[in-house]
């Protein structure tokens, strides 16, 4: 997912990334001149920038206090720019598990349900997609067909909701990209095996096999990511 460009992008992004890392707390008050002057834009631009980040619920105004920050519990966590916010913070980790655990139970239902349908085999070429970028070393390429294997499955179940959540995961997995801290961020073949499986239980129309593997590829998943958080 690109990231916005543009006067009103800088000081979105800038004021949604200092909320999430916890720069700006929650009870904190945003100054619309103070920005407009840190910045060196108007203060419509900022105006704008923070009717967004109320939006996503970062933000609220209040009558004779101002912009107030909100604290996580109103963020709106499942849409695409909060979860590239909280990858890039310290809450990487956490929203990994987390979001993998909501995966764990809709993904399995969605490949039951998408168990052969007309669009199946969109998803077992994105899985060999993904070993043919593991054996060309592509990490890139694997990244490209994972989002489009998850892409597929959630909407080839013919779940408008299901299809819906498509543009968390991609954010979800697109955040991955960028954390260093992160040492499953690369291509491995025993992942791709495992998403070959669900793509090929898909199109010979085994619903329950499908469910299973797919709940079996995001176990490990999250296994993986609690194993390599840090300890506090």
């Amino acid at each position: 997912m690109p990231t916005p460009r543009g006067l009103h992008a800088q000081v979105l992004e800038t004021l949604g990334q200092r909320i999430v890392d916890g720069e700006l707390a929650a009870g904190a008050v945003v100054r619309p001149e103070h920005v407009a002057d840190e910045f060196g834009v108007s203060r419509s631009v900022v105006r704008e920038a923070l009717r967004v980040l109320q939006s996503l619920g970062l933000v609220e105004p209040r009558q004779r206090v101002g912009t107030q920050v909100l604290g996580a519990a109103s963020w709106e966590l499942l849409a695409p720019t909060v979860i590239r916010w909280r990858g890039a913070s310290p809450a990487y980790f956490t929203q990994q598990r987390e979001l993998l655990e909501l995966r764990l139970g809709v993904e399995p239902v969605a490949a039951t349900l998408a168990a052969g349908a007309a669009d199946a085999s969109t998803v077992l070429d994105a899985a060999t997609d993904m070993l043919d970028a593991c054996a060309r070393e592509d990490s890139r390429a694997y990244l490209e067909a994972d989002v489009r294997f998850h892409r597929g499955l959630l909407t080839a179940s013919g779940n408008a909701v299901f299809a819906h959540f498509a543009g968390t995961v991609e954010a979800l997995l697109r955040t991955r990209t960028s954390e260093a801290r992160d040492t499953i961020t690369e291509w491995t073949r025993d992942a791709a095996e495992r998403h070959a499986e669900v793509g090929r239980l898909l199109v010979t129309g085994d619903g329950a096999g499908a469910g299973a593997a797919a709940r079996e590829l995001l176990r490990v998943t999250r296994e993986e990511f609690v194993a390599e958080a840090p300890t506090t």
